[in-house]
C-alpha cells in the first residue's frame, strides 16, 4: 500500500486529552479517531493490528479445541433475567425497549448468550467437554473511560466458554486456557505478563486469575510478595494486621474535641498514633439506600470489592441527611443503633481506641471493643498495604504496583446453567447442570497496552506479529529517476512475495517521512535514496534501533526475508 493513500492524518503535536503514551501515539498516528466518550473509530493501521491479534488469538483457541461462535450484541432481557443479572448489575448494563416495547440490552458480557446457545445441544453426557468463543463487539457504560483504549465503553472482546461434566475436567482445561494465554501474550509481544489472584465480580464463580501487564500507567493495584510467588489484584488481597494490646486495658472517656472531624485532627489532639484509632466509613446500598458504616483502623482504607461481595450488592459512598440520625464526623461503634454496622478485623486484637462519640463535637478514647461493643464478628474489608503482611509466607513483604488488565479467567461452576436449567444426563440417566469456565481477552486494549511497553518518544515500536506492515519503504526524493525506478522495483517485487509493504513515495522531506514512518512502527525500515544510490546500496534500519545497516541493491530483497523470518 503507498502511504500517500492511507487514510488518516499523522502530526507532531501530543494533544491536549491524550493522559497516557499509547493514547497519544494512536491519535497522533492516525490510528484511531474519538467518536464521544470511551467510543473510538479505527483507521487502518489500527484494523491491521487488531487483526492480526485477533487471528493470534483464534489460532490459540482452536489449538485447544475452541469452536468459534458469534452472539448477538443486542440481547433479551429475559435471558438475563433467567440467570438474575438483569436486576443486579448496575447502571454499566444498557437498557432499552424496541419500538414493540420488549426489554433490550446491549451485551457487556455474554455467559447467558453462551448457555442459550448449548442448552439443548448439551441434553446427554456424550456431548462434553467442548469450548465455544467469539469475537464480538461489547458495550459496558464505564463510568470513568479513560486511556484511549486501556478503558473504553464499546471494545471487541474474544470470550470464551467451556462446559464440562466434573470440577477435574475443569480444572484440567482450565489449565489448557492458561497455557494458551501465556503464548498469546508472548507472540504479541507481552511477555512479562503476570497472572494474580482476583475478584470474579458480576461474573461469579470460585476461581479467577487475571493476566497483568505491569505498568506505570495501569488502572489496577497489583499485590505483589517479594519474598515468595504470591500475586493478587487489590481487590481480592487478603490484609493481615497485626496489633499490638499489650498496653494496659484504660477506661472508656469522652472528650471534647471542637471541629475535628478527621481522624489525623483527633489523632494529634490525644496525642495518639493513628494506628489507635477506630475509623467510620459510611455507604448505601445501591438498591435500598440503606445505610451501611464499616468500622476499620484509621490508617486503612476499606476495599468496596470486598464489602460489595460481603453484602452481595452494590453499594455507594453515603449521603448523610438529617434524617438519618448520622452524626457526620463524629461516628462510633459505642451506642450506635438503628444502622447496619460491619467491623474490620484489623480491629480484633487491639485496644485503647479513639472514636467518635455520635454527637458533635466529642469523642471517645480508651474504647475496646470487645469490652465496649459486645460480642463481634470480624470481616476482612481493608485494602492491602505496601509493606504489609503476605497471606502466603507471612512474611512483611507486600508491595503494590500497578498494571493494567489483558487477559481474565475464571471457574464459573453451575452459577449460570443452573439458573438458566442448562442439564445433561449422565450414563445412568441421572441429571446434572454443567460446570462452565470462562475466558476473555480485551482486543483493543491488548493493542493498546503493547503500545504502551513497546514505544519510544517517536512512536510505537510493533512486534512482527502485530505490526500493521512487514516492511516501511521510504523513497527519499521520489523526483530523482534513478531512486524512484529502484523503490517501485522494490515495491512490486516485495508485494509479489507476499511481504506486506506500506511504501512512501511522497515528495515530502525526509525528516517528514520518517517521523511517519516513527509514528506508524513498522519493524523493518527500507531507505532508498540519492546517497545511498551512488553506493549501489540500500539502508536497512529497524524500528527498535537493533540494526542499522546498508545492503547492496541486489541483495535487499533476500536480506529483507531473512530479517522478517527471524522476526516471525
Amino acid at each position: 500500500m503507498k502511504l500517500e493513500k492511507l487514510v488518516g492524518d499523522r502530526f507532531k503535536e501530543r494533544p491536549a486529552d491524550c493522559t497516557i503514551g499509547s493514547h497519544a501515539l494512536m491519535v497522533r498516528g492516525g490510528y484511531m479517531k474519538h467518536v464521544t466518550n470511551g467510543i473510538f473509530s479505527s483507521y487502518t493501521v489500527l484494523r491491521r493490528i487488531t487483526r492480526k491479534i485477533e487471528n493470534i488469538i483464534r489460532e490459540e483457541m482452536d489449538a485447544i479445541d475452541g469452536q468459534e461462535v458469534l452472539f448477538p450484541v443486542v440481547l433479551p432481557a429475559s435471558l438475563w433475567e433467567e440467570s438474575g443479572r438483569y436486576n443486579d448489575v448496575g447502571r454499566e448494563l444498557v437498557k432499552f425497549s424496541d419500538r414493540n416495547e420488549s426489554p433490550l440490552l446491549l451485551g457487556m458480557t455474554h455467559e447467558e448468550a453462551a448457555v442459550h446457545l448449548v442448552r439443548e445441544y448439551g441434553q446427554t453426557y456424550t456431548k462434553y467437554p467442548f469450548m465455544i468463543y467469539q469475537v464480538q463487539t461489547k458495550f459496558r457504560d464505564e463510568l470513568r473511560p479513560r486511556g484511549g483504549l486501556i478503558r473504553v465503553r464499546e471494545f471487541t472482546m474474544k470470550d470464551a466458554y467451556s462446559f464440562h461434566t466434573s470440577q477435574e475436567d475443569l480444572d484440567t482445561y482450565f489449565m489448557r486456557c492458561y497455557r494458551a494465554y501465556e503464548r498469546i501474550f508472548k507472540r504479541v509481544g507481552l511477555p512479562q505478563v503476570v497472572t494474580v489472584t482476583s475478584d470474579s465480580g458480576m461474573m461469579g464463580g470460585s476461581i479467577s486469575h487475571e493476566f497483568m501487564q505491569l505498568t506505570p500507567i495501569g488502572e489496577d493495584s497489583i499485590v505483589i510478595c517479594s519474598d515468595c510467588d504470591y500475586r493478587s489484584n487489590i481487590e481480592a488481597a487478603e490484609s493481615i494486621i497485626e496489633n499490638d494490646a499489650s498496653t494496659s486495658e484504660k477506661p472508656l472517656e469522652k472528650i471534647h474535641t471542637p471541629n475535628m472531624k478527621t481522624i489525623e485532627d483527633v489523632c494529634s489532639f490525644l496525642n495518639l498514633p493513628i494506628e489507635k484509632s477506630c475509623k467510620a466509613v459510611i455507604y448505601q446500598k445501591s438498591t435500598t439506600g440503606e445505610y451501611v458504616v464499616v468500622f476499620i483502623r484509621g490508617d486503612l482504607d476499606v476495599n468496596e470489592t470486598k464489602l460489595e461481595n460481603h453484602l452481595q450488592e452494590e453499594v455507594h459512598p453515603a449521603i448523610i441527611t438529617e434524617e438519618s440520625g448520622i452524626v457526620a464526623g463524629f461516628i462510633g461503634p459505642y451506642q450506635l443503633s438503628g444502622i447496619k454496622i460491619l467491623f474490620d478485623r484489623s480491629l480484633r486484637g487491639i485496644n485503647n481506641l479513639c472514636c467518635g462519640a455520635n454527637e458533635i463535637d466529642y469523642h471517645y478514647a480508651g474504647l475496646n471493643i470487645g469490652r465496649d461493643y459486645g460480642s463481634i464478628e470480624y470481616h476482612d474489608f481493608a485494602k492491602a498495604v505496601e509493606g504489609g503482611v503476605c497471606p502466603q509466607c507471612n512474611n512483611h513483604s507486600l508491595t503494590i504496583s500497578r498494571g493494567v488488565e489483558v487477559g481474565h479467567i475464571f471457574q464459573l461452576g453451575t452459577k449460570y446453567t443452573e439458573s438458566m436449567n442448562m442439564s445433561y444426563d449422565d450414563e445412568s440417566g441421572s441429571s446434572h447442570h454443567p460446570i462452565m469456565g470462562c475466558y476473555g481477552i480485551g482486543v483493543g486494549r491488548l493493542a493498546a497496552t503493547v503500545c504502551e511497553v513497546n514505544h519510544d518518544e517517536h512512536g510505537p515500536i510493533w512486534p512482527a506479529s502485530i505490526a500493521p506492515w512487514q516492511v516501511h519503504l521510504c523513497c527519499v526524493r521520489a523526483d530523482n529517476e534513478q531512486v524512484k525506478e529502484f523503490a517501485d522495483t522494490l515495491y512490486d517485487q516485495l508485494q509479489s512475495e507476499n511481504i506486506e509493504v506500506i511504501y512512501d513515495d511522497r515528495l515530502v522531506s525526509a525528516g517528514i517521512m520518517f517521523s511517519d514512518a516513527d509514528l506508524i512502527g513498522v519493524p523493518i525500515r527500507v531507505i532508498v535514496s540519492p546517497r545511498n544510490m551512488k553506493e549501489d546500496c540500500c539502508e536497512i534500519i529497524t524500528r527498535d534501533k537493533s540494526v542499522n545497516r546498508k545492503v547492496k541493491l541486489d541483495d535487499v530483497a533476500v536480506v529483507l526475508e531473512e530479517y522478517i523470518r527471524a522476526r516471525t
